[in-house]
């Protein structure tokens, strides 16, 4: 007998496990700065601490991709429960008991956040995909995945509201589990879909197709657009602190912006085109971190606004892309690529604490101090990080001529 699947119930769930990956990351971007002061930390060592995050995130990804025909998402989703608590619960303790092992318990809990984070995405993804058919299946998986820079708007208002009412830093970590305790308890005896063994019966097919110039093209294209996203957003707090404008304001500003674009974002595609809205996304991003390296007050949030449009439209066309021109990699394809995306952030990280701590030398060797230094360090290493885009530029537009008057492949069956 066939048991009755609640699937809004198990979407709402789903939607709150992509809230916590959110929270994570906009409470943690949002406090880095206080973080290091506290604690004594220098940039590189919050770079390690923010790598930890990204390089458990691909990592769960991938092996919940290659597993989830094996064990199902409900498996998958209690790892994440359990990584999501256990990974807060370890932040909240070195924060508010400091000692000298408070860096290493921080590196563990961020790993274990990156994992939660994850196995969320390996097992949300083809369990929406799995309930849900045809239009609808795009139109849910396209409001799942609203959700992450939705709940970083959430989480950053969230998080300027209770630095206004004059809480804690530390106190502001305390909304990481309130979302993970809600979507246990809607996965909660609910009886989930079956996983599709198709795409079980085709590893050979899938890593077959991914050994094409096309898919290792994208595949390194991925490591610049994830880093061109993720890195001024995971930094905001610490660069633009100075610059007159509320680094929590921005992230809600860029986030906010960004779940409004990927909800309505349809017709940008239809009239571009993936390789044209990624030439695009690419040029426009290069012209949001321009500003946000050269301009100060008001400016900063028409910055945040240039950003926001240049690179809403990546994470979602990426992987769009491998599941249109390159359909036999299948779902370890698509998984493989977002994880490549999240774990080339989780590289970077240390090299942009380092650009920050260099930058910070360099400009206090020149006589800066104070707002003036830190301003000024932080547009420097936003400077630095206009490399991205700019490689990006000019691989989007040999991807666009590439591609240009080429029909999608014909994909294979669910």
């Amino acid at each position: 007998m066939t048991q009755t699947i609640n699937k809004s119930a198990l979407f709402n769930a789903s939607c709150f496990a992509l809230i916590t990956t959110a929270f994570s990351f906009s409470i943690s971007a949002g406090t880095l700065k206080a973080l290091g002061d506290d604690l004594g930390y220098t940039a590189e060592k919050l770079g390690y601490l923010n790598s930890l995050w990204f390089f458990g995130f691909p990592i769960a990804m991938i092996i919940g991709g290659l597993i989830y025909h094996t064990i199902g998402p409900k498996k998958i989703m209690q790892i994440a429960f359990l990584s999501h608590f256990i990974g807060a619960a370890l932040t909240l303790f070195a924060i508010y008991f400091v000692s000298d092992l408070s860096y290493v318990i921080l590196l563990a809990s961020n790993l274990l956040m990156g994992i939660g984070c994850g196995c969320t995405e390996a097992a949300c993804n083809p369990m929406i995909a799995d309930m849900y058919t045809g239009d609808k299946m795009n139109k849910m998986l396209n409001r799942f995945h609203m959700w992450f820079p939705g709940g970083i708007f959430v989480g950053a208002l969230l998080s300027e509201l209770m630095s206004s009412l004059g809480f804690s830093w530390q106190s502001q970590f305390w909304l990481i589990p309130i979302p993970a305790l809600v979507y246990v308890y809607l996965f909660k005896g609910k009886t989930f879909p079956k996983a599709s063994v198709e795409q079980a019966s085709s590893l050979s097919a899938n890593f077959k197709a991914m050994l094409t110039p096309l898919f290792l093209f994208i595949f390194a294209c991925m490591a610049l657009t994830a880093i061109t996203e993720f890195g001024p957003q995971k930094w905001t707090g610490l660069v633009l602190e100075s610059s007159g404008a509320k680094p929590m304001l921005i992230l809600a500003l860029t986030t906010g912006l960004m779940a409004a674009l990927r909800f309505f974002g349809g017709p940008v595609t239809s009239a571009l085109g993936q390789t044209g809205v990624l030439l695009t996304g690419a040029v426009i991003s290069a012209v949001g971190i321009y500003l946000f390296s050269t301009q100060t007050g008001v400016m900063v949030y028409i910055a945040a606004i240039f950003f926001a449009t240049g690179v809403a439209f990546f994470w979602p066309t990426m992987l769009g892309f491998v599941a249109a021109k390159i359909p036999k990699s299948g779902a370890l394809g698509m998984s493989i690529v977002g994880g490549v995306g999240m774990f080339s952030t989780s590289i970077f990280q240390p090299f942009i604490g380092s650009w920050i701590d260099g930058d910070i030398a360099e400009q206090t060797a020149l006589g800066l101090t104070g707002t003036e230094l830190d301003l000024a360090a932080g547009q420097a290493t936003l400077s630095t990080m206009m490399t991205f885009p700019i490689i990006l530029i000019v691989a989007f537009t040999i991807l666009f001529f590439w591609q240009k008057g080429k029909k999608p492949a014909v994909a294979t069956a669910h």
